[in-house]
């Protein structure tokens, strides 16, 4: 379930980010690429921030 959160979360920022670099500012696209490069190094490192709050807050794998 955690997996399927972060991965929600994760395209919800991206989606979010990218309507408001249309509509508001163009530096918008500096927290999509924030949340790129954060999957692509959990990708490596097998660690996510997202992960472990979640674990916290008591959400089962």
């Amino acid at each position: 379930m955690r997996n399927r959160i972060v991965h929600a979360v994760a395209g919800s920022f991206i989606l979010i980010s990218l309507l408001l670099a249309i509509y508001v500012n163009q530096n918008w696209l500096w927290f999509t690429a924030f949340v790129g490069a954060n999957l692509l190094q959990s990708s490596f490192t097998k660690w996510c921030l997202m992960n472990d709050i979640l674990a916290k807050l008591g959400v089962k794998d």
